[in-house]
């Protein structure tokens, strides 16, 4: 077959999908320099085609050209890669050919085959109008040396991101956690969490009795019979706190320790309150420490927790901590001379939680339901009217008992919470004025609460109401048993309604009552009967630390025997938690 030609007429269609897929790739797959892969391949694999079916025959050069013509003028090859396989093609078919198409023996040869040697000059001079390497294996190392490149890196960063994850673990690393507003300052040491929270306030406040008669045992300031006027800079319900707690976890048990300090920014004086005693506003004086908070836990969300140290009790806690007044002032107390906290609504409301060591049990939170139970430090039967208006006691065989059930819901914008809860002691050998030590009296404290708190979309309310024998009033075992060893039943109540403006503004407002009843025969005509108070005030959320408040308080309080005793008050100030 003497100078047989084979002529390539049109590209399969095959070849066009392979094009149209080197396009793709050409796209998507790129080497450093800015060489494509894709484009390559598919003039290889054309070229591996036509040598494969040509075998020793040799294909028409001007036809292969015109085919390269048409993958690079269709975008399918690029400047370089389009002259790199032309050059190879003319070193495959006619490697001995110059760019004059002529010279040597086998040009000659080629040109009685029927192979016009023009064609090879005019082919080579554009390859080297394209500045093409004779050679295609370039490009397929550069595509090996950028893939042994990238795979280096992905070890790096990997390598990188296990030595920043072993750093991040390292327990000589302290790390701070990210700040949620309200939830303090925490710090990450290894596997112990150490949070600072507290907060400060301070208020002026003008206070001004209506009309002052004696009432024993009274929260309002005219009760003692004073009639003037007083301005104080004082703390509110709340002194100022610095809080610590340090967790941790250890074999499976959650580990934690609280230190509250709760100063105030007024004068102490010594009293029986200690820090929580009227104040004294003489120079030279310092403020009062109320360390409250002092406890362990050890537990889990699975049997629950224990905590052992001094802590806010289970009786009457929920009433304090949902009370508005916890954030402002509520009934002075001792105006003129301002001490660590004012009332708030303790003894207008409800009978004062207290901070008490305990021994105490919380349940795991079930649906919803959590109970807790615990034996506390008994305290002592007291006197708060004077005068020889109640009993005291002083000794203790058996802890106070105290428990409490909770229940919290959700059903859509509703949230809420449901709780009860009792309290029970027994107080021994009681004395008075007319009660010895060694008759031996005692009597057995009870007392019950319940209370709820509603929330729906702005709006929010809490109830309360509470009822005990032997409880007193305004605080624990306040005048609680008559002078002859009687007990006084005792209750009260609180509702309040909140509604938020717009997200930085709340409105609020509230009444509450606590009553004591007088013993069965007894006669004490300037007994306190009935304290009661308004409170209405308005919040300002600055920023998530800083609110503005300002309030206005009503207190009264009024005697078995018809005594009254009011007051007004009108406070302004701030409050910043961390």
């Amino acid at each position: 077959m003497k100078g047989q030609v084979i002529v390539i007429q049109s590209v399969p269609s095959g070849i066009r999908q392979t094009q149209n897929n080197s396009l793709s790739s050409r796209r998507n797959t790129r080497l450093p320099g800015g060489r494509r892969i894709g484009a390559a391949l598919l003039a290889a694999t054309i070229l591996a085609g036509i040598c494969a079916v040509a075998g020793s025959q040799t294909a028409k050069a001007d036809d292969y050209t015109d085919l390269l013509d048409i993958l690079r003028a269709k975008g399918s090859l690029t400047k370089n890669e389009y002259g790199t396989l032309l050059t190879k093609h003319m070193h495959h078919t006619r490697p001995s050919l110059n760019e004059d198409g002529g010279g040597s023996e086998r040009g000659e040869r080629a040109k009685g085959r029927g192979v016009d040697g023009s064609h090879y000059a005019a082919d080579a001079r554009r390859a080297r109008r394209y500045d093409a390497s004779p050679d295609v294996t370039p490009v397929f190392v550069d595509a090996r040396d950028a893939a042994n490149s990238a795979a280096a890196s992905a070890r790096s960063a990997h390598d990188s991101m296990l030595a920043a994850q072993n750093a991040m673990n390292d327990t000589s690393i302290v790390r701070v956690a990210k700040y949620v507003p309200g939830k303090g300052l925490t710090f990450q040491a290894g596997e112990i969490a150490i949070n600072l929270s507290g907060f400060v306030n301070g208020f002026y406040t003008y206070n001004s009795p209506a009309t002052g008669r004696a009432v024993a045992g009274g929260v309002s300031t005219g009760a003692g019979g004073n009639k003037f006027d007083s301005s104080s800079v004082r703390n509110g319900l709340l002194p100022a706190a610095l809080i610590t707690k340090i967790t941790t976890t250890q074999e499976g048990i959650d580990l934690g320790v609280v230190f509250g300090m709760y100063p105030g920014i007024d004068n102490a004086t010594n009293g029986s309150f200690n820090a929580n005693s009227g104040g004294s506003p003489v120079g030279l004086g310092t403020a009062g420490l109320d360390f409250r908070q002092i406890y362990m836990t050890a537990g889990n969300k699975k049997w629950g927790t224990f905590k052992v140290g001094r802590d806010l009790a289970l009786f009457g806690s929920d009433a304090i901590m949902f009370d508005a007044t916890l954030l402002s002032v509520g009934s002075t107390g001792s105006n003129a001379s301002p001490g660590n906290t004012s009332l708030g609504r303790i003894g207008v409301g409800y009978v004062y939680a207290d901070w008490i060591p305990q021994i105490s049990y919380a349940s795991p939170v079930w649906h919803g339901l959590q109970g807790s139970v615990g034996v506390f430090q008994p305290l002592d039967e007291f006197n708060y009217a004077g005068d020889g208006a109640s009993a005291t006691s002083t000794y203790h065989s058996s802890p106070m008992v105290q428990g409490k059930v909770s229940y919290d819901f959700t059903a859509g914008d509703l949230k809420g919470r449901i709780w009860a809860g009792f309290l029970a002691q027994h107080q021994q050998r009681l004395t008075s004025s007319v009660l010895a030590e060694s008759a031996g009296r005692g009597a057995t404290v009870e007392a019950g609460e319940i209370g709820t708190k509603l929330s729906y979309k702005g709006f929010e309310g809490v109830a309360y109401y509470y009822r005990g024998s032997g409880l007193g009033t305004t605080g624990l075992f306040f005048d609680g048993v008559a002078a002859d060893g009687r007990k006084r039943d005792s209750e009260g109540f609180y509702i309040q309604g909140a509604y938020s403006v717009t997200k930085r503004l709340r409105l609020v407002g509230s009444y509450g009552v606590s009553n004591l009843y007088q013993a069965p025969q007894e006669l004490d005509p300037d007994l306190v009967k009935r304290n009661e108070s308004e409170v209405g005030a308005l919040f300002f959320k600055v920023t998530d630390w800083l609110q503005l408040v300002g309030e206005y308080a009503h207190t009264e309080s009024s005697a078995h025997n018809g005594n009254k005793a009011k007051d007004n008050s009108a406070s302004g100030g701030a409050v910043l938690f961390f």
